[in-house]
């Protein structure tokens, strides 16, 4: 029986013959490592989206990468459209490393 679940992850790997998908109501967070086996690897990015519930009934959605929220839109409860809001990033906040 399938869920509805306002966050849903599709994923696409080589080493899946189709793309996996999974939902979560809350929150999904990602651990990207590198390295060249299990035993040598490093975090090299971590991604995590977040979905909250307004009081006036409207979705509010936020991604982060690294933990810095860099994409945030609301899907309101009235039209049921997607709304992106504009983030204003601190270049401190950013990371090239």
């Amino acid at each position: 029986m399938a869920y509805s679940k306002p966050i849903w992850m599709d994923i696409t790997a080589c080493t899946y013959k189709g793309s996996k998908s999974y939902g979560a109501q809350k929150e999904a967070a990602t651990t990207v490592r590198v390295g060249t086996s299990a035993q040598n690897s490093h975090v090299f990015v971590e991604h995590r989206t977040t979905h909250r519930q307004l009081d006036n009934g409207d979705r509010e959605f936020r991604f982060y990468l690294d933990g810095v929220c860099v994409k945030r839109c609301l899907i309101t409860k009235k039209t049921k459209t997607k709304e992106p809001q504009q983030i204003d990033l601190d270049p401190s906040e950013v990371s090239n490393a």
